[in-house]
């Protein structure tokens, strides 16, 4: 009996977790541990903003290498609508969890948002929003009364972040979200009804800035969201840094490998194929010379030839 209560109350604990909306600093830091960076005060990864400016350039599959290697698997989702589709979306993550509807949980929930004077359900997670956050949700696919963000909602969310949503359920009032120039946004589908429509509650908040699950990817409040070429990849705040770099020696590598093979110096297979000793070494005189005009940090290169025995 003893194990079995304990085993409930585990369970139970565990819930209580789940259903107290805003995840505490406390447990935001344990999660996220890995990140030995600055935060901000609710206890996110504050990723800094040199690196969500470069992280404009990075491709999903530079992005995916590095998660990839360093055993994260599930950190791409495809198969989006999109708002602004030839922009490019680059943020920091705020999570927001909803589950279908349930009137006992539902109002207990709100019964407490209220009380700390809270409006709406699908408006708490907008109010934590700062600049370049993305708010990153899990609507569960919901299509047919499920959408919580309409123009009024997205205009708040913009006015906050100067940035979009990632957003896995369907959205309303899409024209009037055409209209907001940056809103790069990626979400499931359209429709024009509503998550309250007619006193059905179809959705309910469980979570901000808890992990979620975003289609197949798994995501964490401060995961750098980037948006590009039809997907979404949710980089972890502490390999945020280390894509960057890595995206930036490999566009270095091709602007090199492709200037000498239209010289005629290397064919393409000899620049396809791990690269001899000489061409390292012909590699790292070319930065040399052309450190001041190349689309990478001067710093950053410095720090490439640095380490290197050429």
């Amino acid at each position: 009996m003893k194990k079995a209560f304990l085993t409930f109350l585990s369970l139970f604990l565990g819930y209580q977790v789940v259903i107290s909306q805003q995840i505490s600093k406390e447990e935001l830091i344990f999660l996220t541990q890995e990140w030995k960076g600055e935060r901000f005060e609710d206890g996110r990864p504050k990723v800094p903003d040199e690196i969500l400016d470069r992280m404009h350039l990075v491709t999903h599959d530079e992005a995916w290498a590095v998660m990839k290697n360093a055993g994260y698997f599930y950190q791409y989702a495809d198969g989006w609508q999109i708002i602004n589709p030839d922009s490019i979306l680059i943020g920091r993550a705020v999570t927001a969890t909803f589950i279908p509807g349930r009137p006992d949980i539902h109002d207990a929930i709100d019964a407490r948002g209220k009380a700390e004077g809270k409006k709406g359900q699908n408006s708490w997670p907008v109010d934590v929003l700062i600049k370049r956050d993305v708010y990153v949700a899990d609507q569960f696919g919901i299509h047919v009364n499920g959408p919580t963000i309409g123009d009024n909602v997205g205009n708040a969310i913009y006015a906050k972040t100067g940035n979009g949503i990632v957003y896995h359920g369907a959205i309303r009032d899409i024209a009037g979200l055409k209209e907001l120039p940056g809103f790069t946004s990626y979400f499931s589908s359209y429709h024009p009804s509503h998550h309250n429509q007619q006193g059905n509650l179809n959705t309910m908040l469980v979570g901000i800035n808890h992990p979620t699950r975003i289609k197949q990817a798994t995501v964490m409040a401060g995961d750098v969201v980037l948006g590009r070429d039809g997907g979404v990849s949710f980089i972890p705040a502490h390999l945020a840094e280390k894509v960057v770099i890595t995206s930036e020696i490999v566009r270095l590598r091709d602007m090199f490998g492709h200037e000498r093979i239209r010289e005629g110096k290397y064919t393409a297979g000899q620049i396809d194929m791990r690269w001899a000793d000489d061409i390292e070494r012909d590699f790292s005189q070319w930065l040399n010379e052309r450190i001041d005009q190349l689309p990478v940090p001067k710093a950053q290169i410095q720090e490439f030839l640095k380490n290197r025995t050429w």
